[in-house]
């Protein structure tokens, strides 16, 4: 409960402190760019060693990925029929692939399912969550992020540039490297600020006033990341006959509300800011009450 709390109370200070204009118009924008170039990174750094394969736990690896693409190709199809505009396209091709399976989900992981199946959810999240967010999430912010359409030495080159997608590289180069005692508490230390100051970043930047333009895509975007993508997942394991525990954490783990950070990556990009930190806020307030309903259908 201690981490819901915190979500909680970080975001609805930055809702409450933005009236009062206490603090500099860009200091959203800020706290994000540190949080791409410090939180993130330590993060990546200190869990991407700890990964172990097995062909056991094929099933935790493949949903996240399944529903990436199912969630992306949805929205993309839907983007033709309303005509959204690019920025809002791209906003939700981040925010509603990517859930929020590392702090929000292994908590309620805890919760619900009880601390051995939190490897699952571990694996889930580092497998999935972290790596797309470094690969995928790092092609739509070069294909949406500037508004134009980048050729592939862009697309690239921001992908190779991009601080997370770096960490990702040196974390598997260093995956049987121990580090030092010293670097461990660095990392971690950095890493920690990751929630605190994204979340309190969302809320400074979440209207509660959006424009009409953008009420219809957050409705559909929630409608896919919080329903349609766990009855998915749901869906394939049921058919393949494969209801195991670590199917049933992943299931529960498609339903996690959008990704922290993929929400703040959309806002530095300029896709919508008061959307994409509205969807993030909403979205994690809402899961309260989607989890507990899809946790009865497994």
């Amino acid at each position: 409960m201690e981490n819901f709390l915190l979500i909680f109370i970080l975001l609805t200070f930055g809702i409450i402190l933005k009236p009062f204009k206490l603090f500099p118009e860009n200091a959203a924008h800020v706290l994000n760019l540190f949080v791409i170039y410090v939180s993130l990174p330590a993060l990546v750094l200190l869990n991407i060693p700890k990964l172990s394969f097995s062909s056991e736990l094929i099933i935790p690896v493949l949903i996240p990925w399944l529903m990436i693409i199912f969630s992306a190709v949805l929205i993309l199809f839907l983007a033709r029929i309303f005509k959204w505009r690019r920025s809002i396209v791209g906003g939700l091709l981040l925010v509603v692939p990517l859930g929020n399976t590392s702090f929000l989900g292994i908590p309620m992981i805890k919760a619900f399912f009880g601390q051995d199946h939190i490897p699952y959810a571990i694996l889930y999240d580092q497998f999935g969550s972290f790596l797309a967010l470094a690969t995928y999430g790092s092609v739509v912010l070069a294909l949406y992020g500037n508004g134009s359409r980048p050729g592939i030495k862009d697309i690239v080159k921001k992908v190779i540039y991009f601080p997370p997608f770096i960490a990702l590289i040196v974390a598997l180069l260093l995956r049987f490297w121990s580090y030092p005692p010293v670097m461990v508490g660095v990392l971690q230390m950095a890493a920690e600020t990751l929630v605190p100051v994204v979340m309190f970043a969302v809320g400074l930047q979440i209207s509660f006033r959006l424009p009409r333009s953008v009420v219809s895509p957050m409705i559909i975007g929630l409608l896919i990341k919080l329903i349609l993508a766990p009855l998915a997942a749901l869906a394939v394991c049921s058919a393949f006959g494969i209801l195991t525990p670590p199917a049933r954490v992943s299931v529960f783990e498609a339903g996690m509300g959008p990704m922290i950070t993929a929400g703040a990556l959309a806002i530095i990009a300029g896709l919508e800011p008061e959307l994409m930190a509205s969807m993030v806020g909403l979205g994690i307030a809402l899961s309260f009450l989607t989890l507990p309903v899809l946790f009865q259908m497994l």
